[in-house]
């Protein structure tokens, strides 16, 4: 039973759901941009700026996790590490840089990019595979614990920051810290926990599932994506967004 929910979340959460996913973070994107104020051609070149280089990245890690490229020993460079940290190093910079994104984030919500990680509740997947044996505990259970806290928590957290009382700001920068947190153990754990020279822990069942398609799509795409979407979810919160009035998808 637990093999079954665990594959049915990795249907959900990898399959059918990432396409809405991507299109609520890019149509929220064109919202904000065209809320900003910015003429026609610098919107739309903003948003291709930030579209074409997503989809291609997904297309990317979808095609290296199909191929089994994340599996431990599959290449001689560890490809799981660098598919957390390329993007991040790479679209980071960019982002927190870009006067139009800051601008697009002025114009939205702070509620939006809280209320969308509502999506993390999905990494239950890990708890339903430890479930199974297939996974070791000493990372499903931080990782899928920590993630469904967090996606549960997102809805509420994304209300409370629109309602604008007083204390909603150090809410939702202490949610964020909290799903960074859990992202990190996350990572923490499974290199701890993968057959390789940096396993400490499981060394009676050694974490290999989690190379694999589709559940690799978590780690290798999911991961670095909530973290760009905390970092600038914090820089919103930071620059004080107003969200009164706003286009608000929670």
């Amino acid at each position: 039973m637990g093999s079954f929910f665990g594959d049915v979340f990795a249907f959900v959460g990898e399959g059918s759901l990432r396409p809405v996913i991507l299109a609520l973070v890019l149509g929220g994107l064109w919202v904000g941009l065209a809320r900003a104020g910015l003429d026609g051609r610098e919107r739309l070149f903003t948003w291709l700026s930030v579209a074409v280089p997503l989809l291609a990245w997904l297309f990317l890690v979808l095609q290296l996790a199909q191929a089994d490229t994340f599996l431990p020993g599959a290449v001689p460079v560890p490809a799981l590490p660098l598919a957390v940290i390329l993007p991040l190093a790479i679209a980071l910079p960019l982002l927190l840089r870009s006067a139009n994104i800051a601008a697009a984030l002025d114009a939205l919500p702070a509620s939006w990019l809280i209320g969308l990680q509502a999506y993390r509740v999905l990494g239950g997947v890990f708890l339903a595979r430890w479930a199974a044996g297939r996974l070791p505990g000493e990372f499903a259970l931080p990782a899928g614990t920590g993630d469904v806290l967090v996606g549960l928590l997102a809805l509420p957290v994304a209300f409370y920051v629109h309602s604008r009382a007083s204390s909603s700001r150090a809410v939702g920068i202490a949610w964020n810290m909290l799903g960074i947190f859990d992202l990190v153990l996350a990572l923490a754990m499974g290199a701890l926990t993968v057959p390789g020279p940096g396993q400490l822990l499981a060394l009676d069942r050694p974490n290999v599932d989690v190379g694999t398609y589709p559940l690799v799509m978590i780690p290798a795409f999911a991961v670095p994506l909530s973290l760009l979407l905390h970092a600038l979810s914090l820089r919103q919160l930071g620059r004080g967004a107003r969200s009164a009035g706003g286009f608000s998808p929670v």
